[in-house]
């Protein structure tokens, strides 16, 4: 691979047609001869050029997990997100909407709000207090001597948001693609009945993985790895992913549990109207989706050691406890668990070649009180647990991508949504460089 040049990206993402023609050859080409079925060239990996190709051409252009509604429950609450060279402010404004603003100063470019979350009226800049409205319009600029100065000329840049079902997505193109509302069109009806309008944050835990936003993704997108989470298996089947013939041995009988199990949730969810069939169309659209409702172990209502509630209030207008997961999982940056109890969102935000952000909110309940309806350590403790395991795989990983010896393996067959998220990764790339 050529040695990486590290391109800014320009305010119409021309990346790529920017770069040396052999360069953008060479790079074209890692996609275009990428084998199916087998992990990725080193480079996709471990280059600084590739990665700022993801940023323009995946991030830059795709509908991107945010934040929940929990998260901006009132008029002036907003929070930053921050992926690749970005940085968004997303806040909810007095007439109940969510505003996009890049969170970039008109003036000499200084970060507007330096806090991850808060609530404010006005934006003031900390460096030389520009003022903008909370529709990003500059409403206050001391220019000692400036006769002249045009303030309509100089308001914050806008991004798209749209709020589905609780979940708040961002787009920085200027033209978002159209098929996410068919898209929401098929997650809405899960989600409703878990009504994230009326939850709020148990809490956020904020991790830095040491590796690469496509292995992060990647680790993911099957559950291969799942002996390597004694914590979630008490609740979360080990054999998600595999189908009859897969199954080895010392699993035969967890299969089998796992079978009885989904049999009555699915009895129960016809009873009481609840959609729980999968829907898997993760590289067959551009706002790749699976979702389906599954059961869970034990008493099949929680992420805990016997599968028992963690929290004493059920969500929205759900009717029983023991509705296992919805699961649901979108490309290109985000994975959910609504339950009966609780709801957690992970978002994943790259922060170079080698680092990302992985963002994990625990809702409950808004009228859920702590220590009496939950326990917040019991509430987090197997994702907690789940997610430090998660971590060292994927810098395991990115250890591996970075050594000579490094080449694509393949995927075994119950890795076949990875091959999915990496198919649908390829496509959408090849498209922008086309």
């Amino acid at each position: 691979m050529t040695a990486s040049v590290n391109v800014p990206l320009n305010s119409r993402g021309k990346l790529a047609a920017s770069l040396p023609a052999e360069q953008l050859a060479e790079i074209s080409a890692l996609f275009e001869f990428r084998r199916t079925g087998y992990s990725l060239d080193a480079p996709f990996y471990t280059d600084r050029t590739i990665f700022n190709i993801d940023m323009e051409a995946i991030f830059g252009q795709h509908w991107i997990f945010a934040a929940s509604t929990a998260e901006l429950p009132e008029p002036g609450d907003y929070v930053t997100v921050d992926y690749g060279p970005y940085s968004l402010i997303v806040l909810r404004n007095d007439d109940g909407a969510v505003n996009v603003l890049h969170n970039v100063c008109r003036h000499r470019g200084a970060r507007v709000l330096t806090e991850a979350a808060g609530s404010t009226g006005n934006l003031v800049c900390g460096y030389h207090s520009w003022t903008y409205s909370p529709e990003g319009n500059l409403i206050h600029a001391s220019a000692p001597g400036e006769t002249k100065f045009d303030k309509s000329c100089f308001g914050l840049k806008r991004a798209h948001g749209r709020e589905v079902a609780g979940l708040i997505f961002v787009c920085i193109a200027d033209e978002p693609p159209t098929d996410f509302d068919e898209t929401a069109k098929i997650f809405e009806p899960y989600l409703a009945p878990h009504d994230l309008s009326k939850t709020k944050i148990a809490y956020q835990q904020n991790i830095i993985e040491e590796g690469n936003w496509k292995l992060v993704m990647e680790n993911n997108r099957e559950c291969y790895h799942c002996d390597g989470h004694p914590e979630l298996a008490c609740s979360l089947f080990p054999t998600w992913g595999l189908t009859e013939g897969l199954i080895p041995p010392h699993l035969e009988e967890v299969w089998n549990r796992n079978k009885d199990a989904q049999s009555s949730l699915e009895e129960r969810c016809r009873r009481y109207g609840l959609p729980y069939e999968v829907v898997e169309q993760l590289d067959t659209r551009i706002a790749g989706i699976r979702i389906s409702r599954e059961s869970l172990d034990g008493e099949g209502e929680s992420f805990s050691a016997d599968g028992r509630r963690l929290s004493k209030k059920l969500l929205g207008d759900l009717p029983d406890f023991r509705l296992g997961r919805c699961s649901m999982h979108l490309q290109p940056n985000s994975w959910f668990h609504f339950l009966g109890d609780h709801v957690i969102t992970f978002g994943v935000f790259p922060i170079n070649e080698h680092q990302s952000l992985v963002r994990t909110t625990w809702l409950v309940a808004d009228d859920a009180v702590e220590g009496v309806d939950y326990d917040l350590e019991k509430l987090t403790y197997t994702w907690k647990q789940t997610n430090l395991q998660d971590k060292a795989f994927v810098e395991l990983c990115q250890q591996g991508a970075g050594s000579p010896a490094y080449e694509p393996g393949p995927y075994m067959k119950s890795e076949y949504q990875v091959e999915a998220f990496i198919n649908w990764y390829v496509q959408r790339v090849q498209e922008h460089l086309a």
